[in-house]
């Protein structure tokens, strides 16, 4: 259905991310992936969403001046929220273990933002899940940063491996969007833009 409607513009997906990679594919969004390098900084006075709007609309300026009038460019970006600190990507196995330590018999949020920028418009969405994990014992943290690779992820973990099948009791939201996409809000928004 959005396939058909999609069949005059071009979709830019500017993220490395395999996962959100295979969303795209599973919705049936025909798209080319381009993804340019930039120092993902933001702002100390920012919060929860607001960080993840920044540098999801961060990501699009890049592309501003070459978007052609039929393209759609999906830029986004994912943090953890636990106890009013935002966990990016760990830069070493000792912050991936500190970092799960950390969320270990917890509750904290995933947020992802996406930006959908055409040539004449702009808009930012976002989505939270509350996502609990059980006690994780040091042996179990230790087996995943051995055996996956948690370095690439928000919050260092993938909800889709290993420790989230062992160790998530509860989600409160869309398990997509944890995943690295809030794909509902993507369908909605890139429906609004074609329909236009």
């Amino acid at each position: 259905m959005l396939k058909e409607k999609l069949k005059n513009h071009r979709i830019i997906l500017a993220s490395g991310s395999p996962r959100r990679h295979q969303f795209l594919k599973d919705l049936g969004i025909p798209f080319i992936v381009d993804v340019k390098k930039i120092k993902e900084v933001y702002p100390e006075t920012l919060k929860h969403s607001e960080i993840t709007d920044y540098l999801s609309e961060l990501k699009a300026e890049v592309f501003t001046h070459s978007l052609k009038e039929n393209e759609i460019l999906i830029t986004s970006d994912t943090i953890v929220w636990h106890e009013e600190k935002a966990l990016g990507k760990p830069s070493s196995t000792s912050e991936a273990f500190d970092m799960l330590l950390s969320l270990s018999g917890k509750t904290h949020e995933v947020i992802t933002s996406v930006t959908l920028t055409t040539r004449t418009s702009q808009k930012t969405i976002n989505a939270s899940t509350k996502v609990t994990f059980k006690e994780l014992t040091k042996s179990e943290i230790d087996h995943y940063i051995l055996h996956f690779h948690p370095l690439d992820k928000a919050g260092a973990y993938g909800i889709q491996e290993w420790i989230g099948l062992i160790g998530i009791v509860r989600i409160e939201g869309s398990y997509f969007n944890v995943v690295g996409l809030p794909t509902h809000l993507v369908y909605t928004e890139l429906l609004k833009i074609v329909e236009l």
